[in-house]
């Protein structure tokens, strides 16, 4: 008999957005596994919130900026995936893993570039490259952009450049993963409170007070506001959602 429970891998999961879509996630049934760069430990907690819950967990050390480390870590989610989830294959990928960074066209460096780019372009397309192969016909991949990719703000032009590559690569990907009934969408978050790009949003009362004003729900975005969109788009409800650009920004800029 087909084993019904769904698996996801979602990269950057022990904080932030990537913790709150792990969650979300095992609240819908689906077992998780989640990638750490570094944080093994808060990595392992997370870990232990979804297994409380009552879903099977696991987490596995990831730097999505080095491809060179995916042959040996796609051979460690394929032992994860037989040795605590007794299965072969996985259905639903969430490239949410990112770094972010800010800097005006002439203070742009090469090493802050490439880094961008390795993670959150080359990165992404090798690991769904990697991981396709054991993916479930079916399943689906979420790609994470962000509502820079519309909205004009200084000192951005690099991250939101790369964000724009994974947005139009996506769609490409959804006609070419068509066959195979997997999905790929994009979910694009707005300004979010978080740690992320040093927790400008979160901890500079200048920014957060310049996003709540432009925000027609009148804050800043919260990580909770953002998981359950992943979680949904990893259900049947969103069966028919595919190639879309999914902006869970609360009417940034409008």
């Amino acid at each position: 008999m087909e084993n019904k429970t769904k698996i996801a891998l979602v990269t950057g999961g022990s904080r932030g957005l990537g913790k709150d879509m792990a969650l979300r996630l095992a609240e819908k049934g689906i077992d998780v596994v989640i990638t750490y760069h570094t944080k093994k430990e808060e990595a392992l907690d997370v870990v232990a919130q979804i297994e409380k819950a009552g879903r099977r967990a696991a987490a596995l050390q990831l730097d999505t900026g080095e491809t060179s480390g995916f042959g040996a870590f796609a051979e460690s989610f394929g032992n994860v995936l037989k040795s605590k989830f007794s299965a072969e294959r996985f259905d639903y990928l969430i490239n949410n893993a990112g770094v972010g960074g800010h800097a005006l066209i002439g203070e742009v460096t090469e090493a802050h570039f490439d880094t961008l780019v390795n993670v959150h372009f080359k990165g992404t397309i090798f690991l769904t490259q990697k991981m396709l192969p054991i993916m479930n016909d079916g399943g689906g991949v979420i790609n994470l952009s962000t509502g820079l990719t519309r909205i004009t703000i200084p000192g951005v032009s690099v991250y939101a450049g790369v964000k724009a590559a994974i947005e139009s690569s996506s769609r490409i990907l959804a006609a070419e993963l068509g066959p195979r009934k997997i999905r790929v969408n994009i979910v694009a978050p707005g300004a979010i409170q978080t740690d992320f790009s040093g927790g400008i949003v979160r901890d500079n009362p200048e920014v957060n007070k310049r996003v709540t004003a432009a925000t027609a729900l009148g804050r800043p975005g919260l990580p909770e506001d953002i998981g359950g969109v992943v979680a949904f788009l990893c259900t049947d409800d969103a069966r028919w959602i595919n190639a879309q650009r999914i902006e869970v920004s609360g009417g940034q800029s409008l």
